[in-house]
C-alpha cells in the first residue's frame, strides 16, 4: 500500500491516534481520530473512533465534546460500557449528576465486577446526596427571604437585608435554580416595582444571579418580565440603577447567544426552543429607546453600549452579519436620530456628553460588520436620505443634518465624507460658522473641525477656513467658541503630522496654539467639554515634538489632562491616549531605506524629516516626566471606563503608551505598583490587532524582570499565560517572540499548575518551534522554555514518545558552540534523564556522537555546563549497566577521577556528583578501587 493509501486508510489513523494517546499526545490522538472519522464509511468503526476521541476530550478537559461523542458512539452501540462509562464520566464534570448516575448505574449492571465502575456509582451518590441536603437546606432559606420581602408590616431594614441575602443566593447554582421554581421572578418583579433604589438593585443582582450562563432560565425571565420593564428601568434617572439594568441586559445577552452557539445532543436533554425570538425583541426594544423623550441621558448610553457589545461579530470569521443587517434595516434612522440631536434646542431626546460619540462608536462597528458593497451602498443611501430630509428644511433641520454628519464623520467616516460632500453642505457650514447664534456657531464649527480629517479637505479648509476660525478665536466673547475654533487650528495646524519638513503654518505657530490650549486646560471655571476641546487640541498639535517637550514641562496642564481621563467625560479618552502616543514616540514609525532617501532627494522628491527633539534621549526624558507626573494612574482608570468612549482604537493607544513606559527595566517597578500590570491584561484581549500585541508584550517585559507572582498576584497570574503565548506567532517580531518565551520560562519554573495552563494553551509544540529558529538568542531562548516546561510529566511524556527527533535535538544542542543553548540544553537533558530513566537507552540512539558531547560537557570550562554533564552522566549510568559499561570504557573515566578530586569549593557539587559515579562503576563491578585515598591513580578498568 503506497504512503497516499495509508493516509486515507481511517483504521491506519486510528493506530497512529492509539500510538499518540499511549504516548500523552492528546492533541496529536485527536488529529488522527477526527482524521479517520471524515474518512470511515462503516458505522462500527465510526463508533469505536467516536469512543476513542472522547477519551482525547476527557483528557483536555472538554467535557461537552465529550459527552457529545459518547453519546454519537452509543448512538451506534448502546452496549458499548466503555462509551458509557466515558459519558458518565463527562455527565460528572459537566455537573449533570442525574444523568451520569444512570449511565454509571447500567455500567456497573453490565460489568458488575469492574472497581472503576462501583468507585464512579459510589463517588455520584455521595455527591448527589450532598446535593440533595444542600438544596433542602437552600430551599428553607430561599423560603424564609420569600416570607420577609413580601410581609409589608416588616421593617424596612430587615426586607433590605433579606434582598441582599437573595443576591448572595442566587449566585449560587442550588440558590438560583430554587428562587427560580418558587416562583421568585413574580416577587422579583414586585421588588422593580418598589421604586426604592436598595431595593431594586438587589432585585436586578439577584436576576444576574438567575440568568448567567443558563440558557433557559434566562429564555423564561425574559418572557415573564417583559422587555419593556427591563428597559423601562435602564432608562430611569437612577445611574446606579440604570447601570446595573444594564449589566442584567448584558448577562442576558450573553446566557442567550451562548445558549445559540452551544450544541445541544444527548437523549437526555431537554430540548430548548431557538432562543432568537428573545434575542429579536431585545434589540427592538432597546433600538425603540433610542428617540424615546422618556428615557434618561444615561439610560440610552447603556443601551447604545448594550447594542455596540451585542449586535456586531465578534469574529470575522463567522459569515453570519444577519443581527447586524436586521438593525441596520429596524434601527438606523432611530440610531441617527440621536446623532443629529442638538442637547441646546427643545426638540429631541435627553442626551449625555457621552452621547455622540457613543453613537459615532456604534455607527463606526455597524458599518464595519457589513460583508458586501451592495449591504455598504444601502448603509451610505439611509444616511444620506435621513441628511438629506432634514439639509432642505427650515434652520433647525438644518442643524440636525449637520450634527449628523459631524456624528459620521467621528464614525464610519468614508459615509460622513459623502454625506459632507452633498451639494450645499459644505457651504452651510461656512456660513454658519460667522452666525450670530453660539448654538449655530458650536454645531458648525465642531463640523468643520471634524472635516479636517483628510489631508486634501484639510488643504481646502486651509484655504477657505482658517479666516473664519481665526476670527472666531480673537473676536468671539464665547469661550465654547474660542475653544473650539482653536482645536480647528490646531487641527489644520498638524496636517503635516510628525514630519518636520510639513507645516501648515508659520514657525512657532503650533506652539502659540499650544500654549493657549494648556491655558484653557487648566483654567477649571471652564465647563468640562470645553476643556475637553483643548485637549483635542493638544492631540493634533503634540505631533510637533517642541509642543511635547513643553508640555510635558507643565506639570499643572499634565496633572489637568489625567484629572480630565479620570472623570466621568468619556470622550476626552481618545484624546488623552492620542496625546500621550505623540509624547511618548509609540506610533509605528517606518525609517526609510538610506538609498531610497538618496533616490528621492535626486528626484527633487519630498522626503520626510524627523524633529531633533524626537531623538531617543528626548523621549526617555519625556517618559520620566510623564511617570512622575502619575500618567499610570490616569491610563488605569482610562482602561476601567465601560463606555463605547474608549474604542479599541483608544484602547491601543493606552497599549501603546504603557509598552513605552515598560522600555526601561527601571521604570517597569513603578508601573505594576500603580496597577498597569492589572491594566494590561484585558488590554492584551480586547484591542485593536495591533493594541494586542502591544499590550502582550509590554506583559511579557514585566514578568521577564520582575516576580511574576508579585506583578501578577492570585489568580491574575494565569490571565498572564494567553497573552504571551499569542506572541509565539510568525505575524510578531523576533523580539516579540524572544521576550514571550523569556517570560515564559519565567512562569514555568514557578509552580506546575502554571505549566497545566501553558500546555493547555497549546504552547508547547509552539516553543519546540522556536528551538529550530535561526536566530541565536531565539533559539536559546526556547530551548530554556523548554527546559522548564520537562518538569511535567505531560511534556516527559512527548520526549518518551517514539518517532520523533526531539531527544536528538537536545543532545546536539548539548554540543553547540553557543553556551547559552549548551546550557538550557543539558539543562533539559539532567531533568529528563532523571524523571524518565527510559530515556536514558535512548541516548545512544540518537547520535553517533553522544559520547563526543558528554566528554565535551565534562570538559567545559564552564561550571554550569561540566555539573549539567556530570548529572546527566550519572543519570545513564544508574539507569542500566551498558550504558555505565560504555561510559567507562571510553576517556569519560579518567575526566570522572579527575573531577572527583575537586580542589574548588565552587566545585563541591561536581566532584560529589563525578564521585557517586565512579562508586556506581565499582557498584557494577565495572572498575575496582585498591586504595580509597588516591582513586584516581588504583583504579582499573
Amino acid at each position: 500500500m503506497s504512503g497516499n493509501e495509508k493516509e486515507k486508510d481511517p483504521a491506519t489513523l486510528k493506530e497512529e491516534g492509539n500510538t499518540l494517546f499511549k504516548a500523552g499526545d492528546m492533541q496529536g490522538a485527536l488529529c488522527c481520530y477526527t482524521k479517520a472519522l471524515k474518512l470511515s464509511d462503516s458505522q462500527t468503526e465510526s463508533a469505536v473512533l467516536y469512543r476513542n476521541r472522547c477519551a482525547c476530550y476527557l483528557k483536555l478537559e472538554d467535557y461537552s465534546k465529550a459527552e457529545a461523542d459518547a453519546s454519537k458512539a452509543l448512538d451506534s452501540d448502546p452496549g458499548d460500557v466503555k462509551a458509557r462509562f466515558r459519558r458518565a464520566q463527562a455527565f460528572q464534570k459537566l455537573g449533570r449528576l442525574d444523568q451520569a448516575f444512570l449511565d454509571a448505574q447500567r455500567c456497573a449492571q453490565l460489568g458488575p465486577k469492574n472497581n472503576a465502575f462501583q468507585d464512579l456509582l459510589r463517588q455520584l451518590g455521595a455527591q448527589i446526596q450532598q446535593k440533595s441536603l444542600q438544596l433542602n437546606s437552600t430551599d428553607a432559606r430561599v423560603q424564609q427571604m420569600f416570607s420577609l420581602l413580601i410581609d409589608a408590616s416588616a421593617k424596612d431594614s430587615d426586607r433590605q437585608k433579606a434582598a441582599q441575602n437573595l443576591v448572595v443566593l442566587s449566585r449560587d447554582d442550588a440558590g438560583a435554580e430554587q428562587i427560580f421554581r418558587n416562583d421568585g421572578v413574580k416577587l422579583i418583579q414586585t421588588l422593580l416595582a418598589s421604586k426604592q433604589e436598595d431595593v431594586m438593585l438587589s432585585a436586578l443582582r439577584t436576576l444576574v444571579g438567575l440568568c448567567t450562563g443558563h440558557q433557559s432560565r434566562t429564555m423564561a425571565i425574559v418572557n415573564e418580565l417583559g422587555m419593556e420593564q427591563l428597559c423601562g428601568v435602564m432608562g430611569s434617572g437612577a445611574s446606579t440603577v440604570s447601570l446595573a439594568a444594564c449589566h442584567l441586559l448584558q448577562v442576558m445577552f450573553e446566557a442567550l447567544t451562548e445558549g445559540m452557539k452551544r450544541e445541544i445532543r444527548g437523549k437526555d436533554e431537554a430540548i430548548l426552543p431557538e432562543p432568537s425570538r428573545e434575542l429579536r425583541s431585545m434589540l427592538r426594544h432597546l433600538l425603540e429607546m433610542m428617540p424615546a423623550s422618556n428615557v434618561s441621558g444615561s439610560g440610552r448610553d447603556s443601551a447604545i453600549n448594550l447594542l455596540v457589545k451585542q449586535v456586531p461579530r465578534k469574529s470575522m470569521k463567522n459569515p453570519d452579519n444577519s443581527l447586524t443587517l436586521w438593525v441596520i434595516d429596524q434601527g438606523l434612522k432611530k440610531i441617527l436620530e440621536v446623532a443629529g440631536t442638538v442637547p441646546e434646542l427643545s426638540d429631541g431626546p435627553p442626551l449625555t456628553d457621552n452621547s455622540h460619540m457613543s453613537c459615532s462608536v456604534l455607527l463606526s462597528k455597524l458599518y464595519d460588520d457589513l460583508n458586501s458593497d451592495k449591504e455598504r451602498e444601502n448603509f451610505n443611501n439611509l444616511c444620506e436620505e435621513y441628511v438629506q430630509q432634514h439639509f432642505r428644511s427650515g434652520l433647525e433641520s438644518k442643524l440636525r443634518a449637520i450634527q449628523t454628519v459631524s456624528v459620521l464623520l467621528q464614525g464610519p467616516s468614508d459615509v460622513g465624507n459623502r454625506t459632507l460632500e452633498m451639494s450645499g453642505m459644505m457651504d452651510a457650514v461656512i456660513s454658519l460658522c460667522a452666525s450670530k447664534d453660539v448654538i449655530h456657531q458650536q454645531v458648525a464649527v465642531e463640523a468643520l473641525i471634524h472635516a479636517a480629517g483628510k489631508a486634501k479637505r484639510a488643504s481646502f479648509i486651509t484655504a477657505n477656513g482658517v479666516a473664519l476660525l481665526k476670527d472666531l478665536y480673537k473676536n468671539s466673547e464665547n469661550d465654547r467658541i474660542r475653544v473650539r475654533a482653536l482645536v480647528g487650528l490646531c487641527k489644520l495646524g498638524s496636517a503635516g503630522g510628525t514630519d518636520f519638513s510639513m507645516k501648515q503654518f508659520a514657525e512657532g505657530s503650533t506652539v502659540k496654539l499650544a500654549k493657549q490650549c494648556r491655558k484653557w486646560l487648566c483654567n477649571e471655571s471652564l465647563p468640562p467639554t470645553s476643556r475637553r476641546w483643548s485637549v483635542e487640541g493638544l492631540a493634533y498639535l503634540t505631533f510637533d515634538a517642541d509642543v511635547k517637550e513643553d508640555l510635558v514641562e507643565d506639570k499643572n496642564a499634565l496633572q489637568a489632562m489625567f484629572g480630565l481621563a479620570k472623570s466621568e467625560d468619556k470622550t476626552v479618552l481618545f484624546a488623552v491616549g492620542s496625546t500621550l502616543v505623540n509624547c511618548t514616540n509609540s506610533y509605528d514609525v517606518e525609517k526609510p531605506d538610506p538609498q531610497m532617501v538618496e533616490l528621492a532627494k535626486y528626484a527633487k522628491q519630498h522626503v520626510p524629516e524627523e524633529h531633533p527633539k524626537d531623538g531617543a534621549s528626548f523621549v526617555k526624558e519625556r517618559l520620566v516626566k510623564l511617570l512622575e507626573a502619575g500618567v499610570v494612574s490616569a491610563l488605569v482608570c482610562m482602561v476601567k471606563q465601560e463606555s463605547p468612549a474608549l474604542t479599541e482604537s483608544g484602547r491601543e493607544c493606552v497599549a501603546r503608551v504603557f509598552l513605552a513606559l515598560v522600555e526601561r527595566q527601571e521604570d517597569r517597578g513603578t508601573v505594576v505598583a500603580q496597577g498597569g500590570g492589572k491594566a494590561l491584561i484585558p488590554l492584551a484581549s480586547d484591542s485593536t490587532d495591533v493594541g494586542r500585541i502591544k499590550a502582550s508584550q509590554a506583559l511579557a517585559k514585566i514578568t521577564i524582570t520582575s516576580n511574576p507572582e508579585i506583578a501578577f498576584p492570585g489568580e491574575r497570574i494565569y490571565e498572564v499565560i494567553r497573552p504571551l503565548v499569542s506572541l509565539l506567532s510568525l505575524e510578531c517580531t523576533l523580539l516579540q517572540n524572544f521576550e514571550a518565551l523569556m517570560a515564559l520560562t519565567n512562569l514555568a519554573g514557578i509552580s506546575e499548575r502554571l505549566r497545566q495552563k501553558i500546555i493547555k494553551e497549546k504552547a508547547v509544540s509552539k516553543i519546540e518551534g522556536y528551538m529550530f529558529e535561526e536566530h541565536d538568542l531565539v533559539r536559546a531562548a526556547a530551548t530554556e522554555c523548554m527546559c522548564n516546561m520537562v518538569l511535567s510529566t505531560e511534556v516527559q511524556k512527548l520526549y518518551l514518545a517514539t518517532g520523533n527527533d526531539r531527544l536528538k535535538l537536545l543532545v546536539l544542542y548539548s554540543g553547540e558552540d553557543d553556551e547559552r543553548l549548551r546550557k538550557a540544553a543539558a539543562g533539559t537533558l539532567a531533568m529528563l534523564t532523571a524523571e524518565q530513566p527510559e530515556i536514558c537507552a535512548r541516548i545512544p540512539g540518537t547520535t553517533t556522537h553522544w559520547l563526543e558531547i558528554l566528554q565535551a560537557l565534562l570538559l567545559s570550562e564552564i561550571m554550569d555546563l561540566r555539573h549539567r554533564g556530570v548529572v546527566i552522566v550519572l543519570n545513564l549510568m544508574q539507569a542500566e549497566k551498558s550504558l555505565a559499561e560504555s561510559l567507562m570504557e571510553s576517556e569519560a573515566l579518567e575526566i570522572l577521577s579527575v573531577l572527583a578530586k575537586g580542589g574548588e569549593a565552587a566545585q563541591d557539587s561536581v566532584s560529589k556528583a563525578a564521585q557517586c559515579c565512579l562508586d556506581k562503576a565499582i557498584e557494577y563491578g565495572i572498575i575496582k578501587s585498591r586504595e580509597r585515598e588516591d582513586r584516581s591513580e588504583t583504579i582499573e578498568p
